[in-house]
C-alpha cells in the first residue's frame, strides 16, 4: 500500500508547478482528479517542448499528468459548479494556480471551500504572492529566474545573465508545494481542521538560492563574482571547483585541498598559494593554472590518478552517456506508460522509494473529461 492511498485530491491547476505537485501526490498513492474545461482541458495540454505532441496533447503534459483522472466542468455553469461543490465535500486536498481573485469570483476561494469542507487542505500556487507590485505579472519560469538573481550565478563573468536550462522555478515550487500540503495533512490528523497552503514561484527560487543569498546578505552585500575562467562551477566557491577541458573530453573537480590536488596532477601550488584565503581571492588565476595542466592527459587518465588519491572528481556526461551507463541502469529510473491509443511513452519514475520499493505507474495522462461519467456516478453528483 502506498502512503497516500485513500486521499482524494482535486487539481484545479494548469501548466507546470501545481500539476508537478499533483504528479508527486499521485505517485505516492493519492487519487488525483484534474478539474478541467470541457473538450479543451487545461491550457498546459498545448505547451510543448520540441513541438512534440502525443494523442493531441503535448509531451510535457503527458510527463506531468500521468496517473491522474480528468473531470470536465464549466465552473461558470451553476449545475457544473454545484457538482464540483459536492465533490469538494469528499476531498482531502484542493490545489489551484489561478491568478489572484479568480477563485474568489467563482466562489471557490479558501473561505468558501472551508465552509463546504472544514477539513480541506487548500493549496495555492502563485507567481509572486497575492500582493505587491508583481502580483499580477505572468508567473512564467524564465521571468521568475530573471527577477530572482538566479541568472547571474552560472557561466563566466563576461557572459551576462544566463538562465538555467530547466523550468527551475516550476519544479522547485512544486516540491515546496508538496511539502506544505503534506505538513498540513499531518496538522489535520492532529486537529481535525484543514489549512491554507500557499507557495509562489518567486519565493521558491529565492529559497533555492538560500546559501548564496545568505552569503550576499552577510558579506557586505557584495554581488557574486563569477569566474573569468570557462567552466566556473560556483560564483562563491574557491578553486578548484569547476569543469576543466582534458585531452579528450572534460573533468569536473569538486571542493578539496588545493595543495593535494595540485600535487596529484603535477602542478605545484603550495609555495605560491599558501593559505585558503588565496584559494578564494585568486581563484581565477589558480583555475587557469589547473586548466593548463589538465589539458595534458585524457579524462580517463586523470580519473585513475585522482580517484586513487581520494580526490572528488568526475567525468562529464551528456544524456546519451548518462543513460547508457550501468550507474544509471541500476537505478531503474525509466518506466513505460500505456497511452489511450495503445501506444506507449517512455518517461521517468518517481524518485522516492518506500520500504525499498520503487514507485512505478503505467497510467497515462487522461483525455479531458475521461472520467467524468464514472466520477458522477461514484460520488452521486447528478
Amino acid at each position: 500500500m502506498k502512503p497516500l492511498e485513500g486521499l482524494l485530491v482535486l487539481e484545479f491547476a494548469q501548466f507546470m508547478a501545481a500539476p508537478t505537485a499533483g504528479l508527486r501526490l499521485a505517485d505516492l498513492g493519492a487519487r488525483v482528479i484534474k478539474i478541467e474545461r470541457p473538450v479543451k482541458g487545461e491550457s498546459g495540454r498545448q505547451i510543448a517542448i520540441r513541438n512534440i505532441f502525443i494523442n493531441g496533447d503535448s509531451l510535457v503534459f503527458h510527463t506531468i499528468n500521468r496517473n491522474k483522472e480528468s473531470y470536465a466542468a464549466d465552473l461558470k455553469n451553476p449545475e457544473d459548479l454545484e457538482r464540483i461543490k459536492k465533490l469538494i465535500q469528499k476531498a482531502d486536498i484542493i490545489t489551484h494556480n489561478f491568478r489572484p481573485g479568480v477563485m474568489e469570483k467563482i466562489g471557490l476561494d479558501y473561505t468558501s471551500v472551508q465552509a463546504i469542507n472544514p477539513r480541506i487542505v487548500y493549496g495555492v500556487v502563485t507567481g509572486y504572492g497575492s500582493a505587491g507590485p508583481w502580483a499580477s505579472r505572468p508567473g512564467q519560469d524564465l521571468l521568475i529566474q530573471s527577477l530572482s538573481g538566479l541568472t547571474y550565478l552560472s557561466d563566466t563573468t563576461d557572459a551576462g545573465p544566463v538562465p538555467f536550462g530547466l523550468a527551475t522555478a516550476d519544479m522547485i515550487c512544486g516540491t515546496h508545494f508538496v511539502q506544505g500540503l503534506l505538513a498540513a495533512l499531518i496538522k489535520r490528523a492532529k486537529t481535525n481542521t484543514g489549512a491554507l497552503v500557499e507557495v509562489s514561484l518567486i519565493e521558491s527560487v529565492l529559497d533555492l538560492q538560500f546559501e548564496v543569498l545568505t552569503t550576499y546578505l552577510n558579506d557586505g552585500c557584495k554581488l557574486p563574482q563569477r569566474s573569468s575562467v570557462k567552466g566556473n562551477g560556483h560564483a562563491y566557491l574557491s578553486a578548484p571547483y569547476g569543469i576543466y577541458k582534458t585531452k579528450d573530453n572534460y573533468l569536473s573537480l569538486a571542493m578539496g585541498d588545493l595543495h593535494h590536488i595540485g600535487n596529484a596532477i603535477g602542478c605545484n601550488l603550495e609555495e605560491t598559494y599558501t593559505n585558503k584565503t588565496q584559494w578564494f581571492e585568486q581563484r581565477d588565476e589558480i583555475m587557469t593554472l589547473l586548466a593548463e595542466k589538465l589539458k595534458d592527459k585524457t579524462t580517463g587518465e586523470w580519473l585513475s590518478k585522482l580517484e586513487a588519491e581520494g580526490i572528488w572528481c568526475s567525468e562529464v556526461f551528456n544524456y546519451e552517456q548518462t543513460l547508457q551507463h550501468e550507474g544509471y541502469r541500476v537505478l531503474g529510473m525509466q518506466q513505460e506508460v500505456k497511452l489511450p491509443d495503445g501506444g506507449s511513452l517512455t518517461t521517468t519514475r518517481c524518485p522516492i522509494r518506500i520500504n525499498n520499493n520503487k514507485l512505478y505507474s503505467d497510467i497515462a495522462a487522461p483525455k479531458p473529461g475521461a472520467q467524468t461519467t464514472m466520477i458522477n456516478h461514484q460520488f452521486n453528483l447528478l
